[in-house]
């Protein structure tokens, strides 16, 4: 229920929201902004194939293995002086990734960004629960926050290739800067400073103890959706579990915890984190197929690929505050079952896609992506209204780190189901044809002629074969969800009475 005596959010605060999107927007960018610059990269720093794959994904793990740590940090010094610190490492690194003259110093680079990535993402989200008082503005704010989160990985890999057009590579990580600068300046004038009153010592020995758990989880899964299942990555997911049996145990035997415990004692929290986790499952796990059969199935170029992966953007920015809406009139678990619903909906759209069907997979994905932004923005609107405010930063960043295990793991099992299905459908062909899609391009490309066009005929449809089996497991997963998130939340987001109504961003600003 909406607190009658919150004090309402006006032209100041609204304007410091929209200073803080600036951040989220990059850090959301900075996931696949090297999409495109990675051929020229090669030229110019000539890595190995380790370096290559080092120079992305050192990125995505410092950011991982970091968020706990920095949600807690947060809320000890405070907020806003995490956010400048975050937003000078992260501007300073951005120039050091552009002129970078080896692979190692670019992966530095990479790794730098992470850990400052990793400081302005709770520390934005942790700010808006505290600049909006009012449950109706801060589910606004929240569901334009989650929408501009997705819209901006989509743009990272257009604004890259824009950038490619007419610069060098590193003109890529350049975009960061003006904007970093900006954050410095605006910030201190329009944010105003919150953190914990009474903390309590820092946990440093939690510090190492987090990351062991959440890196080698997210290593894993990331391998076996790119390699396949192997033992030494079973080893990693072990080792990564025992570790977080291990920080778990830390944090509810002690009262300094990284992590409080008051956290968990609000209604829907603990719910809250797991229905976040499913809704980026889907979400990374649809993504892992879309964009090979852009560029594998329909041979389009990276770029071209990129600009028609953002049509699904379109839908996107209407879904985040028309559920916002719709949760301020309804019971929001319904809304929530609703949204699983809608997602299941475009998984459902994308099994029936073909070896020729753009417009079908791009309204399966559209459909999908509105219903996973409708649970993000209310899930995670009631997780941090459900927290303690002086314990927001920490609150932000456990949500954070779920939406990173749920994506590496959607990845994970939704591809090694479609590969599975690939696998067994050119059994007998030639090993790098039946192991993935792009070795059967590369195959065809070079056999040529008639034989080359066969190879490809049947790699892409057995591709589509597996997307297909993908999405009806997706399918399944999300209406479970939404039978869960039904029965979970249930009156823990009833409507807040019709007079306690409030204005939107647009009527804020014009006050």
């Amino acid at each position: 229920m909406t607190n009658p005596a919150a004090r309402l959010a006006g032209r100041r605060e609204w304007t410091a929201f929209t200073v803080l999107l600036l951040p989220l927007l990059l850090v959301s960018m900075d996931v696949s902004v090297l999409y495109f610059a990675i051929p020229a990269i090669t030229r110019e720093l000539d890595p190995s194939a380790t370096q290559q794959l080092w120079i992305f994904d050192s990125y995505a793990f410092a950011l991982a293995g970091l968020l706990i740590t920095m949600g807690s940090l947060g809320d000890r010094i405070g907020r806003r002086k995490l956010l400048l610190i975050g937003a000078a490492a992260f501007g300073l690194a951005s120039v050091t990734a552009a002129y970078a003259s080896s692979a190692e110093m670019l992966i530095a680079a990479r790794a730098l960004l992470g850990i400052g990535g990793a400081t302005l993402m709770p520390s934005t989200l942790a700010l808006i629960r505290n600049l909006f008082q009012d449950d109706r503005q801060r589910g606004k704010a929240i569901a334009i926050w989650s929408g501009a989160m997705t819209g901006g990985i989509a743009l990272g890999s257009v604004m890259s290739g824009v950038m490619l057009n007419h610069f060098w590579w590193g003109s890529v990580f350049l975009i960061n800067v003006p904007a970093m600068l900006l954050l410095l300046v605006l910030v201190p004038v329009l944010v105003p400073e919150f953190k914990d009153p009474a903390p309590g010592r820092f946990d440093v020995l939690s510090v190492p103890l987090s990351m062991a758990a959440v890196l080698p989880v997210v290593y894993g899964l990331k391998e076996i959706a790119a390699e396949g299942f192997t033992p030494l990555y079973a080893v990693c997911l072990a080792a990564g579990l025992a570790f977080g049996y291990v920080f778990v145990r830390r944090q509810r035997t002690r009262d300094d915890a990284m992590v409080s415990r008051a956290l968990f004692q609000g209604r829907g929290f603990g719910a809250g984190i797991g229905l976040n986790t499913v809704a980026a499952f889907a979400m990374m796990g649809s993504a892992y197929f879309t964009t090979q059969y852009l560029q594998s199935v329909l041979g389009m170029g990276t770029l071209e690929a990129a600009l028609w992966s953002l049509a699904p953007s379109v839908l996107i920015g209407a879904a985040a505050p028309v559920s916002a809406v719709l949760a301020q009139k309804t019971d929001r678990a319904y809304v929530i079952a609703g949204g699983f619903v809608l997602a299941a909906a475009g998984f459902g759209l994308i099994s029936l896609v073909g070896t020729d069907s753009l417009w079908l997979l791009l309204t399966g994905a559209g459909v999908l992506a509105c219903g996973i932004v409708t649970v993000m923005s209310l899930v995670s609107d009631m997780a941090l209204g459900a927290a303690p405010a002086e314990k927001a930063g920490s609150a932000a960043s456990l949500l954070e780190t779920g939406q990173e295990f749920g994506g590496a793991l959607g990845m994970a099992v939704l591809g090694s189901l479609g590969t599975a299905v690939y696998r067994s459908d050119l059994a007998g062909s030639d090993p790098a044809v039946r192991e993935t899609l792009g070795g059967a391009v590369a195959t065809a490309q070079q056999l040529g002629g008639g034989a080359g066009g066969q190879v490809l005929v049947l790699a892409r449809e057995a591709f589509v074969h597996g997307m297909q089996y993908a999405a009806w497991g997706g399918t399944v997963l999300l209406l479970a969800a939404a039978v869960l998130a039904a029965a979970l939340l249930r009156g823990r987001g009833a409507p807040a009475p019709a007079a306690a109504e409030r204005g939107g961003v647009g009527e804020a600003l014009a006050r």
